[in-house]
């Protein structure tokens, strides 16, 4: 797999492992930032720093052209990545509020005399599980949506 004939998919799998590999960098360069007068560090500063930038430039480039990439292509309903990314942002951030909220209300407090206080839910419990249910499967068909675009597709340049 070159650069040139890379899938969104494939690239999206790059992303990630250049990620995880200046993650790798930041640590070992912190940890030879500094030595005890007269030692040697165990590996060399400037070594690792150029490969850290040299790392951090394939990773510009290639968010660069993953984002070209998803503003031109459309997934199956014809919504470009870029629209179905922010739509499954959105649907996330919908469906842990939602759960949670199903869950703060249907916590059952514990009375130990009828003099305590009652605590009644304020909201439809039953109606907010369904709606967590209905924004899971709505995630999880965009997801599958995603997927299919991102190996079908070649990256942008």
């Amino acid at each position: 797999m070159t650069d040139e004939t890379m899938t969104l998919g494939e690239a999206l799998t790059v992303r990630a492992d250049l990620q995880a590999r200046l993650g790798e960098l930041r640590g070992r360069l912190l940890a030879v930032a500094k030595v005890q007068e007269g030692e040697s560090p165990a590996e060399q500063p400037d070594v690792l720093l150029a490969e850290f930038e040299q790392t951090a430039e394939r990773l510009r480039t290639l968010i660069a052209r993953i984002n070209r990439t998803n503003l031109t292509v459309e997934t199956a309903d014809g919504e470009s990545l870029t629209a179905a990314l922010a739509r499954r942002d959105v649907l996330a951030v919908r469906h842990k509020v939602h759960r949670e909220l199903a869950a703060a209300a249907s916590e059952q407090s514990e009375r130990y005399s009828l003099r305590e206080i009652k605590m009644t839910a304020t909201v439809d419990v039953a109606q907010l599980r369904h709606t967590v249910d209905e924004l899971a499967r709505d995630r999880r068909e965009l997801d599958v949506a995603l997927q299919a675009a991102n190996w079908a597709n070649s990256l942008a340049q």
